[in-house]
């Protein structure tokens, strides 16, 4: 057990293993012994290790039954549209490819439709590929519903998991560890640490760790928030009380402490009342309101770099307050969600401000809808391999196509360079189990009654050993657990096995030769192409969301639309930037680039996108949109100087961009401007001082976007020299990236 613990720590592989070694051996005697019908007994058989063993769906047990229950029904549907399409191989083949497509694409909508995606193709794969009638049907189904009937009866009943949600219970401490380092600069070490497990929880899956589910959408949305969160939580705690300021500034540093406690509180326990959250929330704008007032009141005096100084601290905390607030509505709306009535659930009322779950899935596909997206190209690419594995199967003549098929599905990844590997590996595998099997066949000979016996530790040391040993080992499992199944079914001794490895090495030579022609290089090369896409669209973001605010600060005459167009893309750029660096942490091969400063590149682009939410945030409410003619024209003294601030930091982020993919050498970070700073400040000067001798809300709100550039701007320098580290060593035009599993603490620039 300490053995298994160390490689399973969590016994999850171990559950499901012993309980698909109940199940699956009683189905398989139930339609062999008890029904007499080989067609059942095969059917509830792999039924069964496609329900328990190749899937194991997390959250609640509720939830865990509907989406077993779907999957059920939905395999239901394969087997028989499987059997009608087995008739033809070309029919076959079409079938096979379409359904293939359509299974791994949709994954991309939601992480439980990703990890059924094996057991899925395993209910078509089995009766595509076994030629039969439509008179076949009834006992097919008959076999699949034994099977799909005993996993929700085993999940439930058989040493069932507890619920767990890696992400959330992240979440809820890094939520806390925040708040402390709100309260306390020596809590940062925790604080970095806790994202740091928020981050390597998050990308420890193949695919984004998010159901289609509200609570679910919600609840994912707080990882990148968190991270720019505790980015900037440092600067905002450390202001001085005593300075001009500084007590407000530390009075909405506390409030949005309050906030995050109550947000990891109600994260908890989710059905508790939401009242505690919403006063902290209410407590942190009025003193974000307090804070706004006392800086207008108190326009701080001097050249352009002492009034930007000045108002630095104040920027930072509503920097920070803007990012909590965040965090506390989705929060709020996850709890809203999970508060719903069954009724209102089953009918899918949303809470307000949230998208439906078929609005969310159209949007995540539409993201990845691009020739650039690596989910698309493994989808094509498991689509053809597999339907050319039908077809080849069902022309050759082998005797147990199934198994080509099932190899070509085993083996395929996302390079043929890790495909070639998995292929010496998978062929090894089977090698080992048919001479284990074969041995043992040989000295039991025809007595079923040892080999029902030894089902039982087959299937479990099958599930086992691709999660605690190796892939190969596997390989050599499941290769054991198809001799003694097929020679209690019709005994054939060892041949069985070298006709296995013949499939097998079919099947694997499939994916390979796909693996080669549709994709050779791997995730590796994409992921300069996804960094690039990521970081040009999200500088185009933010300044499309600097374009509407200054467009509103002169009584609305120059008012631009809403940039929704460029938030759309920028996250959808995010998104397929996600996918290939999950794609590209789980292939194989040295990777020899630094993994921080990997994971600086991926990091950076969530400040840049950020950075364009939070202007449009700043932006919401009107400016004072009053005055003469000469302020009028200091406005726009200020735009222009601020929409040259924006164009610079877009074509800098559009060359480095290019870099990325190649073209052209990563550009020198650009150096501050005081020059810049000083005609800013004087092109605002009469709004600083305003009629009252208090400052306008627009000369603020213009200063602090200007901030948010130059926070930009000062960005460019933390991931310059990881673009040059790659580059120098070909690593986003080769296989050459190490996987980064490192969280980088600091990707907001430095302050002033």
């Amino acid at each position: 057990m300490n053995w298994l613990r160390r490689r399973d720590p969590a016994l999850l592989a171990f559950r499901r293993a012993t309980r698909t070694a109940v199940v699956m051996p009683a189905m398989f005697a139930v339609g062999d012994k008890v029904i007499g019908n080989p067609a059942v007994a095969t059917f509830a058989a792999f039924g069964s290790f496609a329900m328990l063993l190749l899937v194991d769906f997390p959250g609640p047990m509720r939830a865990r039954l509907q989406a077993q229950a779907a999957l059920a029904l939905t395999g239901a549907v394969f087997v028989v549209v499987g059997t009608l399409a087995s008739q033809s191989p070309v029919v076959a083949a079409v079938a096979m490819g379409l359904v293939a497509f359509g299974v791994l694409f949709a994954g991309v909508a939601s992480s439980v439709l990703a990890g059924a995606t094996t057991s899925l193709l395993l209910a078509f794969i089995l009766p595509v590929s076994l030629q039969a009638p439509a008179s076949a049907i009834p006992d097919r189904l008959a076999g699949w519903g034994l099977a799909s009937g005993a996993s929700l009866l085993a999940i439930s009943l058989l040493w069932p998991a507890p619920a767990r949600d890696p992400v959330r219970d992240a979440a809820i401490a890094a939520c806390r560890a925040v708040a402390a380092r709100l309260h306390s600069r020596d809590a940062a070490p925790a604080a970095d640490a806790a994202l740091a497990a928020l981050h390597d929880v998050f990308f420890a899956t193949p695919y984004r760790p998010t159901g289609l589910s509200t609570a679910a959408r919600a609840v994912v949305r707080l990882v990148d928030e968190l991270r720019w969160l505790n980015a900037v939580a440092g600067r905002a705690a450390a202001c001085d009380e005593r300075v001009p300021g500084g007590a407000a500034v530390h009075d909405v540093t506390a409030a949005a402490a309050a906030v995050l406690e109550r947000s990891a509180d109600l994260l908890a326990a989710s059905q508790r009342p939401r009242d505690a959250l919403h006063a902290a929330l209410d407590d942190l704008d009025a003193q974000l309101a307090a804070l706004e007032r006392g800086v207008m009141v108190a326009a701080p005096e001097g050249q352009g770099v002492e009034v930007i100084s000045a108002l630095d601290p104040s920027f930072r905390a509503r920097e920070l307050s803007f990012v909590v607030s965040q965090i506390a509505r989705n929060v709020d709306v996850a709890a809203a969600a999970e508060q719903r009535t069954w009724l209102a659930q089953l009918l899918g009322r949303q809470p307000k401000g949230i998208a439906g779950t078929l609005y969310a899935a159209q949007e995540r596909a539409g993201a990845h809808v691009d020739r650039q997206s690596v989910w698309l190209q493994n989808s094509v690419r498991g689509a053809v391999g597999l339907a050319l594995a039908v077809l080849i199967a069902s022309l050759s003549g082998v005797q147990h196509s199934f198994w080509v098929v099932l190899g070509t599905l085993s083996v395929l990844r996302s390079s043929a360079l890790s495909t070639g590997q998995n292929v010496l590996r998978g062929l090894l595998g089977t090698v080992v189990g048919f001479v284990v099997g074969g041995v043992l066949v040989a000295l039991i000979g025809t007595n079923t009654t040892v080999l029902w016996l030894l089902l039982p530790f087959a299937v479990l040391f099958a599930g086992l050993a691709p999660a605690t040993i190796s892939f190969a080992a596997g390989q050599a499992a499941f290769t054991l657990v198809l001799l003694i199944l097929f020679n209690i079914i019709a005994p054939e001794g060892w041949q069985i096995g070298l006709v296995r490895i013949e499939d097998v090495a079919i099947g694997s030579a499939v994916s390979l030769v796909v693996g080669l022609l549709f994709w050779p290089r791997g995730a590796a090369a994409a992921l300069g192409k996804a960094l690039a896409d990521a970081y040009a669209d999200s500088a185009r973001y933010l300044a499309g969301a600097v374009q509407f605010g200054l467009g509103r600060c002169d009584n609305g005459t120059l008012a631009r639309p809403v940039p929704t167009t460029e938030a759309m893309e920028a996250a959808a750029a995010a998104r397929r930037l996600d996918d290939t660096f999950r794609t590209y942490l789980a292939e194989r091969g040295q990777k020899p680039v630094p993994m921080a400063e990997v994971t600086s590149l991926v990091t950076g682009v969530v400040g840049l996108r950020l950075a364009g939410d939070a202007v449009l945030d700043l932006w919401n409410d009107d400016g004072d949109g009053d005055g003469d003619s000469d302020i009028g024209a200091e406005r726009a003294a200020a735009r222009r100087e601020l929409l040259a601030a924006s164009t610079e930091m877009t074509r800098w982020y559009d060359a480095f961009a290019g870099s990325l993919t190649g073209n052209g050498e990563v550009p020198e970070p650009r150096p501050g401007d005081p020059d810049a700073d000083d005609r800013l400040v004087a092109a605002v000067d009469a709004d600083l001082r305003g009629e009252d001798g208090h400052a306008t809300s627009t000369a603020v709100q213009v200063i602090w976007t200007g901030d948010h550039l130059d926070a930009a701007r000062r960005l460019q320098a933390l991931v310059a020299e990881p673009a040059r580290t790659a580059v120098r060593e070909h690593a986003l035009d080769t296989d050459q990236l190490l996987s980064a599993r490192a969280f980088s603490p600091s990707i907001a620039p430095p302050s002033r």
